[in-house]
């Protein structure tokens, strides 16, 4: 008899853990992953007396063109009027995401803007087994690519205006605070040039020659990159980044409440995975804003306790201090 009542407690017990298993996963797939918000931080990276500056920062949205009400959503952004918008990669999720893509961003095309890639701008997801992400950073495999890439930067540079920091550097000047930006190509498949940084760097700086400028403003140095591993923040830190965006980690994609995000797919430690924090490295430090992102694959297409996310950051002089 006590046999057969543990038996059946065991298999209660088991329906109730599917049950919370089953009912989590259409929570994630059904409501959270279209649950978009902003989530607004502000910087002290200005000079004294320096006009605020208001950056919108848009990552992974992995777009697909039937995700009207992602588009839509992007597209209400405008309302925070962006003085500069910083997109740190993974726009597409099919193969024409680019005519949602489009209609998205339509609203920003007066917008000064930089970008970096990730991997899904080269190449469309594939279904996997996302379970495989806890053994570490996913596997890379050699494919062609399956995106047009080509048209995404047309779209970028010559609709948009905006300027690619792949692996290169640029700089402008909004609301008269001088900004200076170094990047990175997608460091998740090993295409990030760090050896190229202080090169691109010194060259930017001769062409924009603001240090030939006694009453120049203090200039803002920022590093973009997709992928935040640990060897590009570092480098970003050495360069003399005062921030660093980045994206790809989904924010951990799935979080345990009260503990935070289980993967990262990179290096990053997992309390950084997704949020403003401080970068630190050989004495110096930079602000690190990891974004959470707007999408997933179209092939996982879920989210549990890390809503999908846009941020918007604003640059200060004030005294306002992140540990």
């Amino acid at each position: 008899m006590a046999s057969s009542t543990g038996g059946r407690n065991a298999a209660i017990a088991s329906a109730a853990v599917m049950a919370v298993g089953a009912g989590a996963f259409a929570y994630g797939s059904l409501i959270e992953r279209n649950a978009f918000r902003v989530r607004q931080e502000f910087v002290p990276v200005l000079e004294p007396g320096a006009r605020p500056l208001t950056v919108l920062h848009l990552s992974d949205m992995h777009m697909a063109p039937w995700q009207t009400a992602k588009q839509n959503w992007i597209r209400s952004l405008v309302r925070y009027e962006p003085d500069l918008i910083i997109n740190t990669g993974d726009n597409l999720g099919h193969a024409e995401g680019l005519v949602g893509l489009e209609r998205a961003l339509e609203p920003f095309q007066d917008v000064p803007g930089v970008f970096v890639h990730g991997s899904n701008d080269y190449f469309g997801p594939v279904m996997k087994n996302p379970l495989r992400y806890f053994t570490g950073p996913s596997k890379l495999r050699q494919r062609s690519a399956s995106l047009d890439t080509d048209a995404l930067e047309r779209y970028f540079e010559d609709t948009l205006g905006w300027l690619s920091l792949n692996n290169s550097a640029r700089a402008m000047t909004i609301r008269g605070s001088n900004l200076e930006f170094f990047g990175t190509n997608d460091a998740h498949r090993g295409w990030d040039r760090l050896d190229m940084l202080a090169g691109a760097i010194d060259e930017m700086r001769e062409n924009v020659g603001w240090q030939d400028d006694v009453n120049t403003p203090e200039t803002v140095t920022i590093g973009v990159t997709h992928a935040p591993y640990q060897r590009v923040l570092n480098s970003f830190v050495t360069n003399g980044a005062d921030m660093i965006f980045a994206g790809h980690t989904h924010g951990g994609q799935v979080r345990v409440p009260g503990y935070g995000a289980l993967v990262t797919n990179c290096d990053i430690p997992h309390d950084k995975a997704q949020g403003l924090s401080t970068w630190h490295h050989a004495r110096n430090s930079a602000y690190l804003n990891v974004s959470a992102g707007l999408g997933t694959s179209i092939f996982a297409p879920v989210r549990f306790a890390c809503p999908p996310e846009a941020v918007v950051v604003t640059f200060t002089a004030s005294d306002i201090g992140y540990s």
